[in-house]
């Protein structure tokens, strides 16, 4: 009996872990603390460059469409 019970929880472990590489987990990956810091840095870099670029597309005047211009 005990050869039998043997046999079947290394078949059990062996199921159980190819079960386990079938399903990751979905968490996310780690960020350290240093490098949340140096993405936030360069997003900081980055904002006033976007910031910049929006204001100068605001600020090209439209021209009245015909249609708008007949009304």
């Amino acid at each position: 009996m005990n050869r039998k019970k043997k046999i079947n929880e290394t078949l059990k472990k062996k199921q159980k872990k190819q079960n386990a590489k079938l399903h990751r987990s979905n968490k996310p990956r780690y960020i350290s603390k240093a490098e949340r810091a140096k993405m936030a840095a360069e997003g900081a870099e980055q904002q006033p460059a976007e910031d910049q670029a929006a204001e100068s597309q605001t600020e090209t005047p439209v021209a009245p469409s015909a249609e708008q211009a007949a009304d």
